[in-house]
C-alpha cells in the first residue's frame, strides 16, 4: 500500500495529508520542488501504477517486484536505483531479521518501496523535514542520503546483539558448562547473512563519495561519506565477530574433546584395575579351598589382601598420572 505521498518545496512539506500518485506526478514534472512517495509491501498494480507515473526504469521496476535482492546502486539515464537490506536482532531467538528497502531516485521524485521486515523510514522524513531541511533544496539526492544512514545505523545494534551473544557463548565454552556447537553454528549462519546484507554496500557508497552519480549534489559527499565510515565499520566488527566465531567453535571442539579423552582416561584406568583383579583370580581360582597353593590355611584371605593391595597401589598410580 501506499503509506505516504508528500511533495516538498525548498525543503517544506506542503500539504499535511498525502496527495495522490497522479497529482504527486505532475508536481515531478513540472519541476516544482520534488515528491516522496512511500509504499510498503506493494502489490504488483500499485508498483505497476507508481512505475508509469514516474516513468520508472523497467528492469528496476522487476527487481523491486522481487524481493532477497542484492544490495547496490545502479544508474540508469537520469535515475538511479538502490537496493539496501534493513536488519533488526531479535535478542531472545538470536536472528537476525531482515528486510528490503528499494529507493527510485529521480529528476523530482523519489519512491521507496518496503519489503519484509523493513525499518519505517517516518524517523528519515522527520530528521530531513527538522533537522536537515537545508539538505532539502539539494533535490532527491537528500532522500537517499537520509535513507541510507538510517538503515546503516540500525545496523549498529544488530551488530552489538551479536558481540554480546558471543562473548556469552565464549563464557560458557571455557567455563565448560555447556557444549555449545549448535548455538555458535546458528550464530556465525546470522553473522554470514548480515555480512552479505553489509559488505555490498560499500563499493557504492564509496563510489558515492567520489561522486560517481553526477546527480548526486557536492554538497552531500560528506554526509555520504559519513554513512560510508559508518558502514566499513560495521563490516570491519562483523568480520572480527566470524573470525572470534569460528575460533570458538574449535576452542568448543577442542575442550570436547579433551573432556572424552579424560572419560577414555578413567575408564582405562578402572579396567586396569579390574583386569588385575581378573588376573589373579584367574590363575588362583575361585571354587576350592585353601588357595593360593591349595593347602595353605591362610591363602583365601592372603588372596583377597592381595587383591585389595593391588586395587589401592593402582589407584594410587593412575592418580598421580591424572587418569582418576
Amino acid at each position: 500500500m501506499i503509506v505516504d505521498c508528500a511533495h516538498y518545496r525548498e525543503g517544506v512539506r506542503q500539504h499535511d495529508e498525502s496527495i495522490d500518485v497522479e497529482q504527486a506526478a505532475d508536481y515531478a514534472r513540472s519541476g516544482d520542488g520534488f515528491v516522496w512517495v512511500g509504499l510498503l509491501h506493494p502489490t504488483d498494480e500499485e508498483l505497476a501504477l507508481v512505475a508509469k507515473e514516474f516513468d520508472l526504469p523497467e528492469l528496476a521496476v522487476e527487481d523491486a517486484g522481487r524481493e532477497h535482492q542484492r544490495p547496490k546502486v545502479e544508474q540508469y539515464e537520469g535515475s538511479y536505483f538502490m537496493v539496501l537490506k534493513t536488519a533488526r536482532y531479535d535478542e531472545e531467538q538470536e536472528r537476525v531479521h531482515f528486510g528490503e528497502i528499494d529507493l527510485f531516485l529521480g529528476p523530482g521524485y523519489a519512491v521507496s518501496a518496503r519489503h519484509g521486515e523493513a525499518s519505517p523510514l517516518t524517523g528519515a522524513r522527520e530528521r530531513l523535514q527538522t533537522e536537515h531541511r537545508e539538505l532539502m533544496s539539494t533535490g532527491v539526492s537528500a532522500v537517499g542520503w537520509a535513507v541510507l544512514d538510517q538503515v546503516v545505523d540500525d545496523y549498529e545494534p544488530v551488530i552489538e546483539g551479536i558481540e554480546s551473544d558471543i562473548e556469552e557463548v565464549e563464557q560458557q565454552v571455557f567455563e565448560a558448562k555447556t557444549e555449545s556447537i549448535e548455538r555458535i553454528y546458528f550464530l556465525k549462519r546470522e553473522v554470514i547473512e548480515f555480512h552479505r546484507a553489509v559488505a555490498p554496500l560499500l563499493s557504492p557508497l564509496a563510489a558515492l563519495e567520489r561522486g560517481a552519480f553526477p546527480q548526486v549534489a557536492a554538497d552531500l559527499r560528506p554526509f555520504f561519506r559519513d554513512v560510508g565510515d559508518h558502514a566499513r565499520r560495521v563490516d570491519e566488527q562483523v568480520l572480527a565477530a566470524r573470525e572470534l566465531l569460528t575460533s570458538i567453535l574449535e576452542a568448543n571442539l577442542a575442550m570436547i574433546n579433551l573432556r572424552q579423552n579424560e572419560v577414555v582416561k578413567a575408564v582405562s584406568a578402572w579396567a586396569s584395575i579390574a583386569g588385575a583383579i581378573a588376573i589373579m583370580t584367574g590363575i588362583w581360582g575361585m571354587n576350592f579351598e585353601h588357595m593360593p597353593e591349595l593347602h595353605w590355611e591362610v591363602g583365601y584371605p592372603l588372596a583377597l589382601l592381595t587383591m585389595v593391595a593391588a586395587v589401592l597401589v593402582l589407584h594410587r598410580f593412575f592418580k598421580r598420572l591424572g587418569w582418576l
